[in-house]
């Protein structure tokens, strides 16, 4: 597997890849994108850590796994590329940062924008397989994922962990409280949003959390 990332998330992670669940890792993935159509293309794996540096994290989101239809996926967990339509969650997502902040969202779906100001958008598994959701998970991703919110939670401080749904919320078991702002609620799929995402006030927080520690507000 070629390992693209930022030179600061490779030099924390990089004890990772010699461990033997991730050489195990790297052979299931090599056989499952050879068998046929996964997700997202292999240079845009590990996307999150090349668009948002170690140093520069501000928020971290963190999703379950990719989206597993042709075109969606592009290695930042909710977002897909300009042009595409956009997925229910993240429909749900920009109506609630509308909702706190009156912003109207683009009609684009595609978030670099929100990488680029420091939003590390992480799937806990990297890969999927096409139309089988949850197809790669279990097998060595989210050890490496976790390895890198620990480093996160461990080497920085005043990051907003933006934990949604019970799978992110269980995360929280290592993020330290007194270091950081940790924010859980409800999934924003449709079925969970009502039951808690709407409505959390999340995003405001976030901001509101960035400019009492000295940080540029997101812009969403």
């Amino acid at each position: 597997m070629n390992v693209q990332m930022e030179e600061s998330w490779h030099r924390r992670l990089a004890p990772e890849f010699e461990k033997p669940y991730f050489e195990a890792l790297t052979t299931f993935v090599r056989q499952e994108y050879t068998s046929g159509p996964c997700y997202p293309p292999g240079r845009l794996i590990f996307h999150a850590f090349e668009a948002t540096p170690f140093d520069k994290v501000k928020v971290v989101i963190l999703g379950q796994d990719p989206y597993h239809e042709p075109g969606q996926a592009h290695g930042l967990c909710f977002s897909v590329p300009d042009g595409i339509a956009l997925p229910p969650s993240l429909k749900n997502i920009y109506a609630e940062i509308q909702s706190e902040l009156g912003v109207t969202p683009p009609s684009s779906g595609d978030l670099n924008r929100w990488a680029a100001q420091g939003v590390l958008l992480l799937n806990a598994t990297l890969t999927v397989r096409r139309g089988q959701a949850a197809s790669h998970q279990g097998r060595g991703w989210e050890t490496l994922t976790d390895a890198a919110i620990q480093s996160l939670a461990r080497e920085r401080e005043h990051i907003v962990f933006m934990l949604w749904g019970s799978y992110a919320g269980k995360k929280a078991a290592f993020i330290d409280p007194q270091k950081h702002l940790v924010l859980t609620s409800a999934h924003p799929s449709p079925l969970s949003a009502y039951r808690g995402f709407f409505g959390n006030h999340h995003f405001q927080l976030c901001n509101d959390y960035l400019a009492a520690h000295g940080k540029e507000p997101i812009k969403w």
